[in-house]
């Protein structure tokens, strides 16, 4: 056990070795004054001193007080260590069972019309999800990650809502630009996807991981690795590829082109605007088992008075009793 206020049992302490001094002073003072012959005087009072009845009663009112001074000074102590909050820790080892989710975005000139759109599909997906741990990177002819995985949904509308309003500027340098063109070319689209892989922790952990990968498949210079490189490289590290399409139905060769690297992952591809697209990604990435994350294991300290609240209403109670029986 522990004590949060420590100095409050100190003083109750203090309180009652006072009380107890004073009482010991004043008790000496009285005995020395009537061994003085200051007490009123009773013929007889060795008769009366030398009964069995009255050495019994005498007896027992000197237990009856030393009774009640002890439970007095034990009720008093008691009361100070419910007043210093008696405190007891316990160590636990959070775990989060949940998936992990990166949204993986194109923010390539080619895509300026149809980014607000896929935010907004992002932030549809959110309702969705329950506990899951999302991150968002975005990507042009380098790789940013706007913010690792995390499963405060609060945090994340806010950068999703602030990543939006980037995309409505007019002589600022807007977010999506900082830190995306450091490279040559223009939507480097297997870098990103290499990159949003490369984003997930705990590598060694079971999980089931997504990308939800938005892109025009637009292609504009030489990337690293290709879109088929990258698909390859999701797949090795069991990572799952969904594919939102902006042009789904209007490019067959850059739709098929998606279609197959996703597959190639396990996942699928959809078009933006489709109607179920939404539910369609929620349904196939929640297919997979949910699995443990046990976070670091932390130290949690919590009042617990309820034993010494119990002892406390006892020696109160005792003690109007034994007052009550001795008429003091």
């Amino acid at each position: 056990m522990a004590l949060a206020n420590v100095w409050m049992l100190v003083a109750a302490v203090a309180v009652v070795l006072i009380a107890l001094t004073v009482g010991l002073i004043l008790g000496l003072r009285r005995g020395d004054r009537v061994r003085g012959g200051d007490a009123a005087r009773v013929a007889r009072a060795e008769r009366l001193r030398a009964l069995p009845t009255f050495r019994r009663a005498l007896a027992r009112r000197a237990v009856a007080l030393s009774g009640i001074l002890a439970l007095g000074a034990l009720t008093a102590v008691v009361a100070g260590v419910v007043a210093a909050r008696p405190m007891s820790a316990q160590t636990i080892q959070p775990v989060n069972t949940s998936r992990d989710i990166m949204l993986c975005l194109d923010v390539s000139g080619s895509m300026t019309e149809v980014d607000v759109e896929v935010l907004t599909v992002f932030d549809e997906l959110l309702d969705g999800f329950e506990g899951e741990r999302i991150g968002l990177t975005i990507f042009n002819s380098s790789p940013v990650q706007i913010f690792p995985l995390t499963d405060d949904y609060d945090f994340i509308r806010e950068h999703l809502a602030s990543m939006t309003e980037s995309f409505d500027y007019v002589d600022q340098i807007p977010e999506h630009w900082v830190g995306t063109l450091n490279g040559d070319g223009a939507s480097l689209i297997g870098d990103g996807l290499a990159a949003c892989t490369m984003g997930f922790d705990r590598p060694d952990d079971e999980r089931s991981r997504s990308v939800i990968f938005a892109t025009d498949n637009e292609v504009n210079g030489a990337s690293i690795v290709t879109l088929e490189e990258a698909a390859a490289y999701a797949a090795s590290k069991d990572v799952r590829v969904f594919a939102l399409n902006p042009v789904q139905g209007k490019d067959a060769d850059v739709s098929a082109e998606l279609s197959a690297a996703a597959e190639a992952t396990g996942g699928a591809a959809f078009g933006l605007r489709d109607t179920t697209t939404v539910a369609d990604i929620v349904a196939q990435v929640q297919e997979q088992e949910a699995t443990e994350l046990r976070g670091e294991a932390q130290v949690v300290w919590t009042d617990t008075p309820n034993l010494w609240i119990v002892l406390l209403s006892v020696g109160l109670l005792g003690l109007v009793v034994v007052l009550w029986r001795v008429r003091l």
